[in-house]
Formats: C-alpha cells, sequence, structure tokens
C-alpha cells in the first residue's frame, strides 16, 4: 500500500507555545481519512504545513513521494485544498470564479469550462452560477470552495472543517461527491472534532491531542471494538472529576421571591 501523505517529525512553535510537536502522519492512498482532535490539538498547523501553507520549524512533509518544500510545484499540482476560513473573490460570480481557478491551473478555456459546468450542475449550484459570490450563503460557498478544489482534478485533497456551518442538504452533496471522488483512487484527508462524521464516512483515522498524534491507523483498529467518540474520550482522556465543582448555583432557582 502506497502513501499519499507522510511526514516525519513534523513541529511548530508559535512563541513558548508549541503547536505541532514531533506528528508522523500517515495517510494509505485511496483512502478516506479523518484527523481528530479536540479544538487545539493541531490539526489546522498541521495540514496548513502539509499544503505548504505554513512552514514548519522542523521535520518533513510528503505528498505522493515529492517533499512539500524541496518539490512545492509537483507537490501543489497534486493537491486540492478547501482551507477551514477560506477567502473567495466575492466579486466574482461563482461561475468566474471556476473559470479564473482553472486557468490559474494552466487549464485550457475550452476544458476549463466543460468542468465548471460539470461541478456546478453536481454542486446544485447551476441556479446560481451567475451569482456573486457575495451573495453566497455558507453552504455554497463551501461547496463553490469545494468545486475550485476539485477543478484540476488532484490526486490528494485536504479539508480543514468542511461541514462546519453547512446545512444537512449542502452536507449530503459534498458527502456524495467525496465518496466519488475516493471511489476513483484519489485521497480525501479532512479535520474534525464531530466523531460521528467521521465514522460514517472515514476508512482511516488518525488522533491528535496536545501537538501529537495518539493513535492512527483503519478505523476498526482505531475503534477497538468501542465507538469512535468513546474511543476518542479514552484517547485523549475523559472530562476531568471535578468539572462541575463550583456549580451548585447553576439551574438553582430562589426559593423565595421578593
Amino acid at each position: 500500500m502506497t502513501d499519499a501523505v507522510r511526514t516525519h517529525g513534523l513541529f511548530k512553535r508559535y512563541g513558548q507555545q508549541v503547536a505541532v510537536a514531533g506528528v508522523d502522519l500517515v495517510v494509505p492512498a485511496g483512502s478516506f481519512a479523518g484527523l481528530v482532535g479536540p479544538n487545539g490539538a493541531g490539526k489546522t498547523t498541521t495540514l496548513s504545513m502539509i499544503t505548504g501553507l505554513l512552514r514548519p520549524d522542523g521535520g518533513s512533509a510528503e505528498v505522493d513521494g515529492f517533499h512539500v518544500w524541496r518539490d512545492p510545484v509537483e507537490v501543489k499540482a497534486r493537491i486540492g485544498v478547501l482551507p477551514e476560513g477560506l477567502r473567495l473573490f466575492e466579486r466574482l460570480s461563482g461561475r468566474e470564479l471556476l473559470l479564473y481557478s482553472g486557468r490559474l491551473r494552466g487549464i485550457p478555456k475550452g476544458e476549463v469550462e466543460q468542468r465548471a459546468s460539470e461541478l456546478l450542475n453536481v454542486m446544485d449550484l447551476a441556479g446560481a452560477a451567475d451569482k456573486l459570490v457575495v451573495d453566497y450563503s455558507t453552504g455554497m460557498r463551501k461547496k463553490i470552495g469545494l468545486a475550485a478544489a476539485l477543478l484540476h482534478n488532484p490526486s490528494v485533497l485536504f479539508l480543514d472543517e468542511p461541514f462546519e456551518g453547512v446545512d444537512p442538504v449542502s452536507a449530503n452533496t459534498l458527502t456524495e461527491v467525496l465518496q466519488r471522488f475516493t471511489a476513483s483512487g484519489s485521497t480525501v484527508i479532512f479535520s474534525s472534532h464531530v466523531m460521528d462524521l467521521v465514522e460514517r464516512l472515514c476508512d482511516w483515522v488518525s488522533v491528535m491531542s496536545a501537538g501529537h498524534i495518539v493513535a492512527q491507523g483503519p478505523l476498526e483498529h482505531v475503534r477497538g471494538g468501542r465507538s469512535l467518540n468513546q474511543a476518542f474520550l479514552d484517547l485523549v482522556g475523559g472530562p476531568a472529576q471535578d468539572r462541575e465543582a463550583g456549580l451548585t448555583w447553576l439551574g438553582a432557582k430562589a426559593k423565595d421571591t421578593p
């Protein structure tokens, strides 16, 4: 089994805070992989370094066998990225955004137009194709962002919280497109802290906590006979015993009214 992504000792520090503390991440080619962890675990920082958006302080990362920082052109030609908080060219229409993205990638005009039309149809955006992106809803923005990330037919797709703030109908559309993408042999890696979603979609899971990978492998291996949510709590630490201490007032009603 070949690896779509492999990192070695990936490390990132912000001042005195260590965000990623020597991550060895492995994602097999053709997998639908989830990178899960609590808020602040280092998921976004890790994905940003792997995709070349952020330079690491130590370690290395490879995509399809190419070193992210030594072979940046080769890597960027092979990846699609939908980061969290994606900034789009809002004064373009959805169709114009895809055409612009395709031409930046060097795709011939006629082919870009065909791919853009097909993606707009699949994403259920054909009716809003000529509407300005500034007027798109959150779900529509996620879908047009995913369309732009898929336009050049990448071999590895990176998604940071792709379902955050997305309505169930749009989420279902995104899911169908991503499952079709991996069925063709391509790889999806997405970060999330929603265990039910990861358990439903993924066949490979990497669990992060405090900047470290604490478990990774096939979904069934990581679960170990438990639900993924329970396995996650066991791995990253359950709630503190005294978490409710000092909240005796919460929900209490005054016995006497003035």
